[in-house]
């Protein structure tokens, strides 16, 4: 990272770590799904930015990582967000490790349709194991302590733009380190050399399915932790965390941002999550607005906004999807 990156960097977590001293509560409250989205969205572009590998699929761990804190927080009576957290990286290694082992012995088209299966499997799960998940009127999710503090006394909106803003920040930069250390790692060198040639990988000694494996669960384990956090502003856990267009939705965020950038998705996630209100309110066609924004985008912009200030180009056949 040059020192021009680093003031941006800096720039940018000083803004918002000052959002909630001079925006709205509306606008604070709105960057918190951000935040969760770009958790995922790290996770979710080791896989198919540096890996190669576009998961349909992925919402399934977000789900997973929602209802883990509803369960606990609402008929467990685990309120620690550390712990809530905790349980729901356990949980997403226990289910990502089998599909996973499953999933990484196919690319292309392939990979993705099986992922999306079983996204839409897990979807159907939710509404049909109704003692489990609460069915299709979900689980509603009860505040969680904070580091061990009770905040009970604070009411919601001071909860969300005060204590949960800057603990959902601070976690964030924490997975947001660690994923930076991981793609800049050994791992993450051969994971970018199975995107670029996996039959030369292979030659070379690199033992492919294992590093798509490895890969595939630390993507699964960020998107539980987002979805953890994503799912305390909304107060319910539903089986639509788990649906096909959520997943849809991680894809757009991170072609948006632009996927061969580190920080592409990260820009993605707000981006979309405030273009998204901005059209909600302003025509009932939202849905149509934003397929056009990306038409647009794949054609204007091909590497996403992070393209129009970077000179690197990732030529599109080395994505295998």
């Amino acid at each position: 990272m040059n020192f021009r990156t680093q003031l941006i960097v800096l720039g940018a977590l000083l803004v918002l770590c000052a959002a909630p001293f001079f925006l709205p509560p509306y606008y604070v409250i709105l960057l918190l799904p951000a935040i969760a989205s770009s958790v995922i969205l790290l996770g979710f572009n080791l896989l198919f930015g540096y890996t190669g590998l576009l998961s349909f699929g992925h919402a399934l761990y977000i789900a997973l990582g929602a209802y883990t804190v509803a369960i606990l927080t609402s008929r467990l009576g685990i309120k620690s967000m550390e712990l809530n957290i905790l349980a729901s990286i356990g949980v997403s290694l226990l289910i990502s490790i089998p599909i996973g082992i499953l999933c990484v012995r196919y690319v292309r088209i392939f990979f993705g349709m099986l992922t999306l299966a079983f996204g839409m499997l897990f979807h159907s799960i939710l509404f049909k194991f109704y003692d489990l998940s609460g069915g299709d009127s979900g689980i509603k999710v009860v505040r969680p302590n904070l580091l061990g503090q009770d905040l009970s006394e604070l009411d919601k909106t001071a909860f969300l733009i005060g204590p949960f803003f800057y603990y959902s920040l601070v976690v964030m930069l924490i997975f947001g380190y660690l994923m930076w250390r991981i793609v800049r790692s050994p791992l993450g060198l051969h994971l970018q050399a199975i995107r670029d040639n996996p039959r030369k990988a292979e030659y070379l000694g690199v033992k492919v399915h294992q590093f798509r494996l490895i890969s595939f669960v630390i993507s699964a384990v960020y998107g539980a932790v987002g979805g953890a956090l994503l799912i305390v502003p909304v107060g319910l856990a539903d089986p639509e965390l788990a649906y096909w267009t959520q997943s849809g939705n991680i894809v757009f965020m991170t072609i948006l941002g632009g996927f061969n950038n580190f920080f592409g998705p990260i820009i993605g996630a707000f981006v979309f999550i405030g273009l998204k209100d901005q059209l909600v309110t302003l025509t009932p066609y939202w849905r149509f607005a934003l397929g056009v924004v990306l038409v647009l985008l794949v054609i204007l912009l091909p590497n996403g906004i992070m393209g129009i200030f970077s000179k690197k180009k990732m030529p599109q056949r080395e994505i295998e999807s």
